[in-house]
């Protein structure tokens, strides 16, 4: 029996629309990817140019770090420390990588993924909750944004009880210029943090600063504390 044309055009019209669809999918999927990628190859630029003047040797070497250490890149952005961090641990130890932005930490889980980086682990934080393990990291980066706390007091007991006895704190940041720290500057004086994490109950045991100076930009301080 034939089919009526109402159904013919019916099912056409289907077919038309689920293979509109299908190529409408694709099409984003490839922009999107497309995306990623020029977003993939800029990090790699951006960091490849971070790598003259950043002193990420030395910043790591400060963390005391062996194989199979457990050690946090606090507010770890795309991953320029926790990529870096990632060997130092060694195949046995663990990168906690915590931000409070997602976007970052999606590349970041891209990056390691390409690389291979099997230590990793991603957390998603809070402003005031960094989401760390208790009693159970060796060492705790901060580069670059102790001056976004907020509430720093509420960031550093965190820190403290994720951190074991003898745990290692390195901070890394930017001096304010000489009129000071401004709001939106994105800079705080060596001496704040110093005085800061002392009342949180860690010891100082070094202070370099200025520590580095990058290409058009105030110097960049360095703390190292250690958790009794």
């Amino acid at each position: 029996m034939p089919v009526p044309d109402n159904k013919l055009q019916r099912a056409y019209r289907v077919r038309v629309s689920a293979f509109l669809a299908c190529t409408g999918l694709l099409l984003c999927a490839g922009f999107t990817g497309s995306q990623v990628i020029g977003t993939l190859h800029r990090l790699d630029a951006v960091e490849a140019d971070r790598d003259r003047w950043q002193h990420a040797d030395e910043i790591i070497a400060a963390l005391g770090l062996h194989n199979g250490a457990t050690v946090t890149d606090l507010g770890c952005g795309s991953g320029y420390f926790t990529l870096r961090l990632s060997p130092a641990a060694g195949p046995n130890g663990t990168v906690l990588a915590e931000d409070i932005r997602r976007l970052p930490l999606m590349f970041l889980r891209v990056r390691a993924l390409l690389r291979h980086e099997q230590n990793i682990r991603i957390i998603l934080g809070t402003a005031d909750e960094p989401g760390l393990p208790v009693g159970t990291v060796d060492a705790v980066l901060i580069a670059n944004t102790y001056h976004e706390f907020a509430h720093p007091e509420l960031i550093l007991r965190h820190v403290r009880r994720a951190l074991r006895p003898g745990g290692r704190l390195v901070i890394v940041d930017r001096e304010p210029g000489p009129g000071g720290a401004e709001a939106g500057e994105h800079r705080i004086a060596a001496g704040v943090v110093e005085g800061e994490i002392v009342q949180a109950g860690f010891m100082v045991s070094a202070r370099t600063d200025p520590f580095i100076q990058p290409p058009d930009d105030n110097p960049w301080w360095l703390l190292a504390a250690t958790r009794p």
